[in-house]
């Protein structure tokens, strides 16, 4: 006469099974030893805020160390060049040269340059405006070009706020199209032809994916803006690279805003193409290590979310869910021992007829 209660337990790869209990029953010692972890604190999340702490500290000092040097050669050396101008022109008053230095220097900031060979090049062309949309919604946001007026800056907030979104969806969707075709077929085809293990075929396949988005994405690149821009290295070209497509975006590495650019719009707009596809293919890369990361057991140490079985995603990425989804669709996957057994009665069968 007493109403079952339905439990749900949790199983591996975060899938969830259905049993009924009775009470007055005992429920078996493995699920209460889960029930009781689940509850306890963690420690694992303060250790883990602990060293991200001690990270960003360590890297504080770091830069500090090999930076400050050169900030006080630099102000040494711009002082020493303001004081040798005002010698040399005793007619301006130091208070006139910093104020007008001072404009120049807010000028500078929005992109405007007051020497004599920038000041023909525009920064709102087609091919300006359209490399600067593309940097405001990937959120790489280099800062070299930025809207003066009240309309513009309204406009950049309004456009941002549905092209962030907006990008990165459409970037995971490319993301996770491509998973199926250079990640889950590749493995799976070795695993059946070679015969090797998930974890060793999924190992050499991060590897070899990380090796091809080196090359193809940061050392060519790297080569060929170098040769474009004259007062690049090759370790300021790959820097610009690195910052560029982890969505960093400084600014103090501009492609395109040199003097006498030739071609400059159809660079800039090949420059943002080279962004969207470098930044999918870095959302493509971060994938492939956390299904990686998944298989050696990583994300189970600080109890993260396993990722997506391959067979799994390539039927939701390339067989959409019909509109009534089957429990495997939705990422639920039924228990195997209960299967061939009889359907617990209906519950108006058990209720005692006195609360119906």
């Amino acid at each position: 006469g007493q109403v079952p209660e339905l439990l749900f337990e949790r199983k591996p790869r975060d899938s969830l099974q259905f049993k009924l209990r009775v009470p007055g029953t005992s429920v078996p010692n493995n699920q209460q030893e889960g029930m009781a972890r689940c509850g306890l604190p963690s420690l694992l999340p303060l250790l883990l805020g602990g060293f991200y702490l001690c990270y960003l500290l360590l890297g504080a000092v770091i830069v500090s160390l090999i930076e400050q040097p050169q900030e006080r050669r630099l102000r040494e050396e711009m002082r020493l060049l303001k004081s040798q101008f005002l010698n040399l022109s005793s007619c301006i008053a130091q208070t006139d040269l910093e104020r007008f230095l001072a404009k120049v220097l807010v000028a500078d900031r929005y992109g405007v340059s007051v020497l004599s060979n920038a000041s023909s090049k525009t920064n709102w062309d087609f091919a300006s405006s359209f490399f600067f949309a593309s940097t405001l919604i990937t959120t790489v946001g280099y800062g070299h070009t930025t809207p003066v007026s009240n309309g513009g800056k309204a406009f950049a907030i309004c456009f941002a706020v549905l092209g962030v979104p907006l990008t990165m969806l459409v970037l995971t969707v490319i993301a996770q199209r491509l998973m199926v075709l250079v990640t889950y077929r590749p493995i799976r085809c070795c695993q059946r032809r070679l015969g090797y293990t998930e974890w060793q075929v999924t190992r050499a396949h991060f590897l070899i994916l990380l090796l091809l988005v080196l090359v193809c994405f940061f050392l060519i690149p790297s080569a060929i803006f170098s040769a474009i821009e004259r007062s690049w290295s090759f370790l300021d070209a790959f820097y610009f690279c690195f910052i560029s497509l982890t969505t960093i975006g400084l600014g103090d590495y501009v492609p395109g805003e040199q003097d006498n650019q030739t071609q400059r719009p159809l660079y800039k707009l090949s420059v943002t193409f080279y962004l969207l596809c470098g930044i999918t293919m870095m959302l493509l890369l971060i994938q492939a290590f956390h299904k990686a990361a998944g298989l050696h057991g990583l994300t189970q140490i600080f109890d993260l979310p396993l990722a997506e079985d391959e067979g799994d995603s390539e039927e939701m990425v390339l067989h959409p869910a019909s509109p009534c989804p089957s429990l495997k669709s939705n990422g639920l996957k039924p228990d195997h021992h209960l299967q061939g057994q009889p359907e617990p009665p209906a519950y108006e069968s058990i209720v005692p007829s006195s609360n119906r």
